[in-house]
């Protein structure tokens, strides 16, 4: 397997983000999205040829804020697969035709990162079955900077999180091929941008390590009255080629992961 290393200075320790639905859609849609106590759904995990199994479950209903949401949980409290850790111990909610997902998400383990990326999310759309192709799901992007420092130099991270409507399929085969009817996309874009600066004497030069580029894009495929049946994960970065530093790291990376749906229920 293709290990998939990231420079250590994106160790991000927490990322707080917020972001929440400006108002409560009541838009309904013919698609179904069962998020139901003991649903539960199990995927097959495949992390360029490396091969896994995460099995995914409701358990119980909380409620925050006057809404009801669903917990998902995961078998021995572990995944493998970016779609399941996305879930792992956060809460789910309907608005309609949208899907909202709340708490805090860790995006380095499922992706076999030595690195710690979480995101806290609140109503965060994830899914809308209404959505257009490439229509953005939330009223704005998630976006925040961080300041760290990595063999003495001082970085600026920034990062940029949104969702986005996907394509419609009246019927849909996966890669691995299974046959689903009525199947709907979409989209998560990660994007991470990195400078830092270099001292010249009293002069401080800045300098772009990492250019803003998409650091994780995930493609979700969900059908009617199953849920999610197929991800794609794309995870990449490009360290700029005329970086006049050494900061001890690979130039470039990328991994593929997919997952694909084995068994399910749904009550």
């Amino acid at each position: 397997m293709k290990k998939f290393i990231i420079p250590l200075f994106l160790s991000i320790a927490f990322l707080s983000v917020s972001c929440s639905s400006d108002s409560e859609n009541t838009e309904e849609s013919n698609f179904s999205i069962p998020i139901n106590i003991g649903d539960y759904w199990t995927y097959d995990v495949d992390t360029e040829g490396t091969i896994s199994r995460d099995s995914l479950f409701i358990q119980s209903e909380v409620q925050v804020n006057n809404f009801t949401y669903k917990k998902f949980e995961t078998r021995n409290n572990t995944a493998t697969g970016f779609y399941s850790s996305v879930l792992r111990n956060n809460k789910v909610r309907k608005n309609g035709s949208k899907l909202l997902l709340s708490g805090d998400v860790a995006l380095s383990a499922q992706q076999n990162l030595p690195v710690n990326i979480n995101l806290s999310l609140t109503d965060f759309v994830v899914f809308n079955s209404n959505a257009q192709n490439n229509q953005a799901l939330n009223s704005s992007a998630v976006t925040g900077t961080i300041n760290q420092t990595y063999n003495n130099y001082p970085l600026t991270i920034t990062y940029s999180l949104q969702s986005y409507g996907g394509e419609t399929f009246t019927s849909y085969t996966s890669p691995d091929g299974s046959n689903y009817s009525n199947v709907k996309s979409t989209k998560i874009k990660l994007n991470v941008g990195v400078t830092t600066v270099q001292n010249a004497g009293v002069i401080s030069i800045p300098i772009t390590v990492l250019a803003p580029q998409d650091f994780i894009i995930s493609t979700l495929y969900l059908a009617d009255g199953i849920g999610v049946v197929h991800v794609n994960t794309d995870t990449s970065y490009t360290i700029n080629p005329l970086l006049p530093i050494n900061l001890g790291i690979p130039s470039s990376a990328t991994q593929n992961q997919k997952e694909y749906l084995d068994t399910y229920v749904i009550n």
